[in-house]
Parts: structure tokens; C-alpha cells; sequence
């Protein structure tokens, strides 16, 4: 509010009216005492660890951990322990140790005593088990934002995602979206120039002559614009690109005659979430409404024109960018079919080419399908995939093992196909469900991942404090039928959000698994998005 400059002359700061009151108040004989603030606070009851490591270093669960600490034998009987949150059983106390016996679900983190509602800390345990982070895995400090995708090819991973720096080497060249490393973790340079830098890419995939499909949501790739969210690399990472002819106003200047854009000319008007190619066509999937390609005949270089076709959520492209009209489309309106009527969050191909995809939709060309559908080679819906009522909220991950051929969805939903869930279900491959899996109930969060490894083992991670009432903050390895693995669950605290799971050896030849997403911790360490985790 604007206050006039006749009103403003006469008015006094806060402070100075606060003064004025002071000095026209007349003074008391009588002053009133202030209470102590800190009267009745809890005085110190001389519990102190020492800043050393348990006796032994590490252990294992059902085995004894002494650790040091002194003040307890004041509290005896009246305190209780504990071991990265399980209450743990005391088996010896004397005036300077304390003998514990490591629980059997216990999992790395630190040691606490609470005593008359006070609680102290001591050292972090590390609990030895099935699983631990792999030493040898040479990435320093990773991805400092989301890496969403990840193939293998040669002896390299390509990683693609949102991030701006991958091990530290921006400073010497940029690395905006798209990265590469080797078996091992170790960085290696890309052509990108300035990559992605503007976008964020969700989905990679690899052509048979070595280039690159990738897609998300951006407009430019290496400051050169002209792309609808997805475009074509070369095998070292540059945009693959041409010289066209376009319409040029001014004859005089010879140079804008012609421009330089993306080979792969083609894309979509919104966000694409994943990408499969197959017999040499790509199909997109995501939360757009159109099919758009540039028409270059009648751009200039300053304006370029679009020719749309109505497509949505999904659509299939050739090669060069141009759009399969095989593909879910109807000839006589020239336009897609209805398609779904929501978004589609993620997906997997299987080896026939099917697609089962996921989302918040609940219908498909007109017909019920809720949250999930499995789409055939032409683009129509598999109606032989039969998941009953399907879910009642939002499914987000999707995820699937080729040797058990198994299906795993995690989501918001609590009920699917009519019956009770945790956020977690198990499908067979016609989309009926598992019914010997068994998501118990979790605390402090939801399941946002699932997925099943070649050993029948299942990797689940989220935002969770409990599961079945025993410390998992945020990661899990479970059975088959949803129990926690016993041995396998030892490691601390997980932060952030699993997109992938590639299933490969440690540097000695164990088995190991290398997850990417948004991971900020993994066992209580700071991890850059990507971490090889030993699974022996």
C-alpha cells in the first residue's frame, strides 16, 4: 500500500515510539523479577560413548558388538539400546564398555541409549551381510541431478537424465544430459558440445548402426534448436545432422538459403517417458496430444513450419523421423485413433514387441483400461492381457525380468483388481496377478520401486521408514512371496529413487547389480545417482 507524504512526515519507527513510551511511563519502586527460562530443564546424566569404533569394527546379525561408553552403570536396568532404531539385548555392562547382541534384523547405522527420556548417540555400526557397495565401481562423485536412463553397449554405459556434471569433469567440458562410462565407472568423454542443456532426457536406445535415439522433453540439442523431444546421436555423441534447403527472403545474403538441423526429423507437441525401437522404427510413449514434423520446403531459416498430426500418448516412427501411420492410426480421418486418455508414466517392451505400458489413464480407444494395457505391434490394445479391474490410483513404475517373466508395478494405488495392496503388485505375464507375492505393510513413506532380479530376489526402494514392523529405511531385498531376504538386508540408510537396474559382476566376479536414478545415499554414503551394489 502507498502511504502519502503527509502521513509518512509524522510517523515514528517502531523503536522510537518503544523510546517514547519508556521515557513519559513514570518509574516503579516495585520491579518484577523475570523467570529463569532454563528452570526445570533435565540436567546431564553423564552417559558419553567414546569416539571410537565398536569391538569388532563390523559384525554380523545374532553375533556380539562391544562398544565403548561410560555413565550407563548409574542406569542400570533403566535404560534401553539401540541399533540403528532395533532395540537391541544387553549382555554385559561395565563401568567404561557395553556388550550388545546385534539383532537379527539389524541393519548398518548408528548406536543410541536413551535413558530418563534422553537419548545418546554413538558411533555408526556397519552390519556385514549379502550386500554392500562395490569399492572397486571407479565412479568418484557421479551425477549431481537425475540420471533416467541407462543402456549398455561394447564395454560402456551411456546414461542420459537431467544432471550438468558427472564426476566432477564440467569443469573441463560441458556435460548437460548425456554421459558415458565405462564397466568399471570410470568417465568418458562425448562429443555432446553443449548437450542437453536446456531439456531433460528420459529414454535411450541404441540403433544397429551404433547411433543413438534419446528422448524426454527438449527443444535444442547443443544450442541447435529445432527439435520436438527427441532426436538422433551419433555413436559419439554429437547431434546427428544435415544441411536443408529453406525458403530465403533475402537473395542477396546466400546464407540463409540453407540451415542445419537434426537428420531425425520428427517428434511429439509434449513430454516423451520412454522409447523402444524395433525392426528399425521407434515407438514413443508419453503425455503428448501430436505427431510433429518440420516442413522445410516452406520454412526460412528464422521460421520454421510444422505439419501436426493428432497422436495421443503414444505414437511410432521410422527412421528418419517421419511417422508409421501403421501404427494406431486411422486412415480416413487422417488422424491417431482415440489412443488413451491419460498419460502414460512408464513402460516395457517385451521380446515379441508388445508393449505393456502404464499411467493415469483408464481407457483405450474407448475401452476400460485401468492404469495399465498392453499395446500390440499395431498400435491396438492386447485385450488377452487381462489385469480384472486393474488399479484404483496412479501405477508409476513398471518393471520386468525376461528369466522369470515376471511383472512388478508399484504406484499409489491400494487396491488392484478389486483386492487389497500396499502399493506393490506381482503379475504374470497375461496380466493376471501373482498371488504368491505379498507386499507387507510399510511405515514412514510408500514403495516407489520394484523390481525383480534373475535370482528371484526383489529389489523394492521408496520413501519408507518400516517394513513389517522392522527398520528398511527407504531399500529392501525381498523373497518371492514379499518376506524380507535374511542376510540380505543389512545395509543403512537409502535416499532417492531408483529408474534402473542393470544386473552384472563386481571386478572379482560377484554377482552385482548397478543402480541410477536420483540417489543421493545408499548404506548411509553419499552416492551420485549411480552405485554398483555386490549381491553375493
Amino acid at each position: 500500500m502507498m502511504i502519502s507524504i503527509h502521513t509518512k512526515r509524522f510517523m515514528l519507527p517502531l523503536y522510537g515510539l518503544l523510546l517514547l513510551a519508556v521515557l513519559t511511563t513514570p518509574s516503579c519502586k516495585k520491579v518484577t523479577e523475570i523467570a529463569d527460562p532454563y528452570e526445570g530443564g533435565k540436567q546431564p546424566l553423564g552417559i558419553k560413548f567414546a569416539n571410537e569404533s565398536a569391538i569388532p569394527e563390523s559384525g554380523i546379525q545374532g553375533e556380539e558388538a562391544t562398544f565403548k561408553v561410560t555413565g550407563l552403570r548409574a542406569f542400570e536396568g533403566k535404560f534401553k539400546i539401540f541399533l540403528n532404531e532395533n532395540e537391541t539385548e544387553v549382555l554385559k555392562l561395565t563401568d567404561s564398555t557395553i556388550t550388545v547382541k546385534v539383532p537379527l534384523t539389524a541393519s548398518t547405522g548408528g548406536i543410541t541409549v536413551v535413558a530418563e527420556g534422553q537419548t545418546f548417540f554413538g558411533p555408526s555400526f556397519p552390519i556385514e551381510g549379502r550386500l554392500s557397495i562395490d569399492a572397486s565401481f571407479k565412479v568418484v562423485s557421479g551425477a549431481n541431478a537425475p540420471i533416467y536412463g541407462m543402456i549398455p553397449f561394447d564395454n560402456s554405459y551411456l546414461m542420459v537424465g537431467v544432471f550438468s556434471d558427472f564426476d566432477g569433469k564440467a569443469a573441463l567440458k560441458p556435460v548437460n544430459g548425456v554421459s558415458m562410462m565405462s564397466k568399471q565407472g570410470e568417465f568418458q568423454a562425448l562429443n555432446t558440445g553443449k548437450g542437453a542443456d536446456m531439456g531433460a532426457l528420459f529414454s535411450v536406445n541404441r540403433l544397429d548402426n551404433g547411433k543413438f535415439i534419446v528422448a524426454g522433453l527438449l527443444n535444442s540439442y547443443n544450442r541447435r534448436e529445432g527439435i520436438s523431444n527427441i532426436t538422433r546421436l551419433n555413436s559419439d555423441g554429437s547431434l546427428d545432422s544435415s544441411r536443408v534447403n529453406v525458403i530465403n527472403l533475402t537473395p542477396i545474403d546466400t546464407l540463409k538459403g540453407y540451415d542445419t538441423v537434426a537428420t531425425f526429423n520428427g517428434g511429439v507437441n509434449g513430454i516423451i517417458r520412454k522409447s523402444f525401437v524395433r525392426n528399425n522404427k521407434i515407438t514413443v510413449l508419453g503425455s503428448f496430444s501430436h505427431y510433429y514434423r518440420y516442413f522445410y520446403e516452406r520454412s526460412t531459416r528464422e521460421e520454421k513450419r510444422i505439419d501436426a498430426t493428432k497422436m495421443n500418448q503414444m505414437a511410432r516412427l521410422k527412421a528418419d523421423g517421419t511417422m508409421d501411420s501403421t501404427f494406431n492410426f486411422n486412415l480416413a480421418t487422417r488422424q491417431g485413433m482415440a489412443g488413451l486418455n491419460g498419460s502414460i508414466a512408464d513402460a516395457f517392451m517385451q521380446e515379441d514387441g508388445k508393449i505393456v505400458a502404464i499411467g493415469e489413464f483408464s481407457t483405450f480407444n474407448g475401452a476400460s483400461a485401468n492404469r495399465i494395457t498392453r499395446i500390440n505391434e499395431d498400435g491396438s490394445q492386447d485385450k488377452s492381457f487381462n489385469t480384472g479391474s486393474g488399479a484404483d490410483d496412479i501405477i508409476t513404475s513398471i518393471t520386468y525380468n525376461r528369466v522369470k517373466r515376471k511383472i512388478l508395478i508399484t504406484g499409489l494405488f491400494r487396491n488392484f483388481n478389486g483386492k487389497p495392496s500396499n502399493g506393490a503388485v506381482m503379475l504374470n505375464e497375461d496380466g493376471s496377478t501373482d498371488n504368491l507375492f505379498n507386499l507387507g505393510p510399510v511405515t514412514g513413506g510408500i514403495v516407489t520401486f520394484a523390481h525383480q532380479l534373475n535370482s528371484g530376489k526383489i529389489i523394492v526402494s521408496g520413501g519408507f521408514k518400516t517394513y513389517n514392523n522392522v527398520v528398511r529405511q527407504g531399500f529392501m531385498i525381498l523373497n518371492q512371496n514379499g518376506s524380507l531376504a535374511a542376510g540380505y538386508n543389512n545395509t543403512g540408510t537409502f535416499q532417492g529413487l531408483i529408474s534402473t537396474v542393470i544386473e552384472t559382476t563386481s571386478a572379482l566376479g560377484n554377482p552385482a547389480v548397478i543402480l541410477s536414478g536420483y540417489i543421493g545415499k545408499f548404506d548411509n554414503k553419499r552416492v551420485g545417482s549411480v552405485v554398483r551394489v555386490e549381491i553375493k
